[in-house]
């Protein structure tokens, strides 16, 4: 059974249609990554998938609940929403990091907030995750002390300590240069060595290429083209042909 089923999604700001009905499924331990000009609905679907925005129509399972059905027509109370977002992490591709706390407390301050455990226990769990992205010796700094690359590494720590059943990228490299692209890259694909589900909005097309699982092109809305990572190499269609293009 699919971890993910995404069914029939749209979504309209106004009289903006932004999602037109988007379908796909995600398997446990799969990485997909999502490409697409900018505007194509790519950052929208990702906030649905995480209650940050609610489709207008369309259902979201999984592991089998649904956890947003537009038909309901129910607004969920606060502690639901907390809930279903639960089931997703989010990295942004401006890290978002607390500036008045530590690397420590950035990572650490959800879970306690949210009772996952004794302080000592988060504390351990996320001295782990900081050294796992290769930031042990920066626990007690402050964002403003980091570079780009290393608070987006931050930013998968604090997603990944609240242990969520899929991992979610909103182009975590857009805001980088080069050189500090290549080390958050470095840490996805570990944990795609680990067999973490993961949802990747990417621009990075040798990274979609070389570690997903499935690749989805996002046009107007639409899924114009979806696969195996080899459609980058044999396009079918003149649109994501002519996207490729432009890299």
């Amino acid at each position: 059974m699919a971890i993910l089923e995404v069914k029939n999604i749209h979504k309209s700001f106004g009289r903006t249609e932004v999602l037109k009905g988007i379908d796909f499924t995600l398997e446990k331990g799969e990485v997909l990554s999502i490409i697409g000009s900018s505007g194509s609905g790519k950052t929208t679907l990702l906030r649905c998938l995480n209650s940050l925005e609610f489709a207008d129509k369309g259902q979201i399972v999984v592991g089998g609940e649904t956890i947003f059905d537009a038909d309901i027509n129910k607004r969920p109370s606060e502690s639901e929403l907390r809930q279903k977002r639960l089931h997703f992490g989010l990295v942004f591709q401006n890290f978002n990091l607390f500036p008045q706390y530590s690397v420590l407390d950035n990572v650490t301050l959800a879970p306690k907030l949210l009772k996952k455990g004794t302080n000592e226990e988060i504390e351990q769990t996320a001295l782990e995750l900081i050294e796992s992205v290769g930031l042990k010796e920066k626990i007690n700094n402050y964002p403003c002390e980091l570079s780009g690359g290393q608070q987006q590494r931050v930013a998968i720590a604090r997603a990944l300590a609240l242990k969520p059943e899929i991992l979610c990228f909103d182009e975590p490299t857009s805001a980088l240069d080069p050189e500090l692209t290549g080390e958050v890259l470095k840490v996805i694909k570990s944990l795609a060595d680990k067999h973490m589900t993961m949802i990747v909005v990417t621009h990075e097309m040798t990274f979609a290429h070389d570690v997903s699982d499935k690749v989805i092109f996002m046009d107007g809305g639409v899924i114009a083209e979806q696969g195996a990572p080899s459609i980058l190499d044999h396009p079918e269609s003149e649109r994501l042909q002519s996207f490729l293009t432009s890299f």
